[in-house]
């Protein structure tokens, strides 16, 4: 199909916060310059999806980020991809030129990073419309429809190979979290780690920590299923705090003598980072938040927490540069090095999307995977 035509498809759209998604016809305009358009094969529902849809006020909207999918056509100017290549979407891009990319340091591109106004990085504008009325992106990605436009500098080419309904998965929730492990914190062989949250991202850290060598994995959470499951990706202790007496970094502490060589803020609420950096240990304790809040975005923390040699980190990514990082953890997937298939927990066909929605707020599934139409 010429890249200079419109594609007519069907998507989920968002026409208003915690409404039910809506398949309707959309129009996908051609790819522009530096942009590809694809056919997209599979696609996860991610907590971050989940909380800007119940929130966000950017409607009507085309929610996704966490996908694979095919090549259809490339814009002018793409010599990186062709039709027919599989990809993975990522939010954040590389755009291998600016400060941030250059600096080996950051994942932070300055020129394709996080979109949070629903248009395309190159010209602020949509490519999704409906009757000829603009319907807006989601993280410069927006999955959640048969075919979707992306920067070339936000795709990440990879093996044809992997099976792409399971590696949709390395594109940010399961990357993410090794990447917390193994980047962001580094963590050393036989140290003690504490996640607070054991949805996927948690669930990936934990696995990073496994095979890091750390001796004590303790899991965190309310969800009683959950914390059942977190065995298989490494967790050694689980500790639902709802069962607890006393405030649960006084549990950690008493567990850890101390406090944890490393703690993970898993959940998206800054009062939990206050609790993470309070149960990792002084002199070198390190607490890294990988959640996006919901509410109160601002963290409050005493500054005898830092004053005392704890660090807090940010984590976007897990620190992967996309184009550079993310193509040896399909290898390492590929060669049964780290695990995504038990991340799944539900496959759904892309009519039932409303069903992972469910599932999320009811805190029954890891990841819900959908399958687009073939």
């Amino acid at each position: 199909m010429s890249s200079s035509s419109v594609i007519t498809c069907k998507a989920a759209v968002a026409w208003g916060a915690g409404e039910p998604l809506v398949i309707e016809e959309v129009q996908v305009s051609p790819p522009q310059p530096s942009e590809i358009r694809l056919k997209v094969v599979c696609t996860a529902l991610c907590r971050s999806d989940f909380s800007a849809w119940e929130s966000h006020a950017i409607f009507p909207r085309i929610f996704g980020h966490e996908a694979s999918g095919i090549v259809e056509s490339v814009g002018e100017g793409v010599t990186e991809f062709k039709e027919g290549d599989h990809v993975l979407t990522v939010f954040i891009g590389e755009c291998m030129t600016c400060r941030h990319c250059k600096s080996g340091k950051s994942n932070a591109c300055q020129v394709l990073g996080l979109e949070r106004r629903g248009v395309m990085h190159s010209d602020q504008q949509t490519r999704f419309s409906i009757k000829g009325k603009p319907v807006y992106h989601y993280s410069a990605v927006s999955s959640f429809s048969e075919y979707t436009v992306v920067h070339s500098g936000c795709a990440v080419k990879v093996s044809p190979i992997a099976p792409l309904e399971k590696i949709c998965l390395l594109s940010c929730g399961v990357a993410g979290g090794l990447g917390a492990a193994w980047n962001v914190a580094d963590i050393s062989k036989g140290s003690t780690v504490v996640i607070f949250g054991l949805g996927t991202v948690g669930l990936a850290v934990a696995q990073g920590a496994k095979l890091r060598g750390a001796s004590r994995i303790i899991g965190v959470d309310t969800n009683p299923e959950k914390c059942e499951k977190a065995k298989a990706f490494g967790v050694t202790e689980v500790v639902n705090s709802n069962d607890c007496n006393e405030p649960i970094q006084q549990v950690i502490k008493r567990m850890t003598d101390g406090g944890a060589d490393y703690s993970f803020e898993c959940i998206g609420d800054t009062e939990m980072i206050t609790t993470a950096l309070q149960s990792c240990c002084d002199g070198w304790g390190v607490t890294v938040t990988l959640g996006v809040p919901k509410v109160k975005p601002e963290i409050a923390a005493h500054f005898a927490l830092f004053l005392s040699g704890r660090t807090l980190r940010g984590s976007m990514l897990g620190g992967m540069k996309p184009k550079s990082d993310l193509p040896s953890l399909v290898d390492m997937y590929m060669n049964k090095e780290i695990m995504i298939d038990e991340f799944i927990t539900h496959n759904i066909q892309f009519e039932e999307i409303n069903r992972a929605f469910n599932l999320m707020r009811e805190g029954k599934c890891l990841r819900c995977v959908i399958h687009m139409p073939k």
